[in-house]
């Protein structure tokens, strides 16, 4: 995905809208090189977080994620960047994330098998 229609997405975000921006490894390099403020959240198990993770990368497995969402996002407006290991995971998350109003997710299109 170009980085002008990822712009255009995200500036036709509503409080009420909830859209999840699908992306690729090398925007997901972009965001984070570009955004002070992004957390990048990896779904998978603990074991598998242990046994191979993106550097700078929150463990909070998909099964725990609702309960712990607002002590490790505190703000719904933040820049989350999901992922686990096929992209599976992470798009349940975003969707959990998006019940719980956060408005600014982006899900690892093949989570880190495609990197």
């Amino acid at each position: 995905m170009k980085i002008e229609n990822l712009i255009k997405k995200i500036i036709k975000k509503t409080r009420n809208q909830k859209i999840t921006v699908n992306i690729d490894y090398e925007m997901l390099q972009k965001l984070l090189k570009n955004n002070s403020n992004v957390f990048l959240i990896d779904v998978r198990s603990s074991q598998e977080f242990a046994e191979d993770r993106l550097n700078s990368s929150i463990n909070i497995p998909l099964y725990e994620l609702e309960n712990k969402a607002s002590t490790f996002l505190p703000d719904k407006n933040a820049t989350v960047i999901l992922y686990c290991q096929s992209g599976v995971r992470s798009k349940k998350a975003c969707k959990i994330l998006e019940n719980l109003g956060y408005t600014n997710l982006y899900n690892l299109v093949g989570g880190i098998n495609n990197i």
